[in-house]
């Protein structure tokens, strides 16, 4: 009889950013495999995979809820109590987005852990969201049975902080979707060049440097090179906003797109910029290498690790090595190529059926013990 498993998948209900996909593209090669018997938490229990919300009437209500911790916290405790009176026992529950929920009953729990962002950065997170991470965080992960990460930067961070055997934390890299991320020809070639930047709008994502190293570049490489940002709205991003309709001669924010409409702007882009200050993995670097597009990307954290020799670092907080990191790109064509090569090379190494595997060791090493 194959082992019952579950997986929260609460992440999937909003737009996919990246622990959703991360959460998605897993579980959806998992099924593939097909050796597991696989429930999926949604606030109530399903043995069917949800495809990502993206209805804008879902996103508008998540985004309220997201914004009414009183409200957030009142539908939690709910399901959870109604959880933990009718869900039946699992051999082992899986929790990639860090905190388990100890309402649902297992034998065994492996967590993902993608970052400390909430205690190192906390004036970068919601406070509802750093309070409970407070709260809960540290009991929950000292409690389960083996740690999953997304590189060997925040695995020593878990390490340290959390004083976990290292024996007991196992680094599983992210992926890049191939059939989707590749390089994509235009039918219509894109009346204006354009540099592309990928994230949800908050402040992490370190976009407020970003716009201001591109308000430095002088008014005919910016008639040249537009900015376009892509991601879901996010949150404490008022000054962001107002500084994106400042620069709206040039800057343009497309909000959340599809992956065949994410892929095609990749493609198209002349350069791919990914400034943030902090990150447990990276994916959107890996995506525009796969689409053939040269790629800076902030020295910070897990990036060096992630993109290797295949992207242009610049310090994310110096506004003036982010400028001259785009002028350096854009005008030598030389660099921006080799970039591009290195770049293809660089994410060929990436796939959710390798991330999906590797996922399968960590959990039949789990269920044997």
């Amino acid at each position: 009889m194959k082992p019952r498993i579950i997986i929260d998948s609460l992440s999937l209900l909003g737009s996919l950013t990246g622990i959703g996909r991360y959460t998605y593209e897993n579980a959806k090669e998992l099924e593939r495999l097909n050796n597991y018997q696989i429930n999926y938490f949604y606030g109530y229990v399903s043995d069917k995979l949800m495809m990502p919300a993206s209805s804008k009437k879902t996103k508008s209500l998540r985004s309220w809820i997201i914004k009414n911790p009183l409200v957030k916290s009142i539908i939690r405790t709910i399901m959870f109590r109604i959880l933990g009176m009718i869900a039946p026992r699992y051999d082992l529950y899986w929790q990639p987005n860090f905190i388990p929920n100890h309402s649902i009953k297992a034998d065994k729990i492996v967590a993902t852990v993608h970052d400390f962002s909430w205690e190192i950065y906390p004036e970068f997170q919601p406070v509802e969201r750093v309070k409970y991470f407070q709260k809960y965080f540290y009991v929950s992960i000292l409690q389960c049975d083996h740690i999953i990460t997304g590189s060997e930067f925040t695995k020593r961070e878990i390490v340290e902080r959390v004083g976990i055997a290292p024996d007991k934390i196992t680094v599983i890299y992210h992926g890049v979707d191939h059939h989707l991320f590749y390089p994509r020809q235009s039918t219509v070639k894109p009346l204006q060049k354009y540099i592309l930047a990928v994230g949800s709008i908050e402040p992490r994502k370190n976009l407020k440097n970003l716009l201001g190293a591109y308000t430095m570049l002088d008014k005919e490489f910016k008639n040249e090179y537009h900015l376009i940002l892509v991601g879901a709205s996010g949150w404490n991003n008022d000054d962001i906003i107002h500084e994106m309709k400042s620069l709206s001669q040039w800057v343009k924010y497309s909000g959340y797109v599809s992956d065949d409409e994410l892929a095609l702007l990749y493609s198209d882009a002349s350069l791919f910029i990914y400034p943030s200050v902090y990150e447990g993995f990276g994916i959107p670097p890996l995506e525009a290498m796969a689409c053939a597009t040269a790629v800076i990307a902030s020295n910070a954290s897990t990036l060096p690790e992630v993109c290797a020799d295949a992207a242009y670092y610049v310090d994310p907080l110096d506004t003036k090595a982010i400028k001259e990191g785009i002028i350096n790109v854009l005008r030598d064509e030389k660099l921006k190529k080799a970039l591009i090569a290195k770049g293809l090379v660089r994410a060929k190494e990436f796939s959710w059926e390798k991330s999906a595997l590797e996922h399968q060791k960590v959990f039949n090493k789990v269920l044997a013990q």
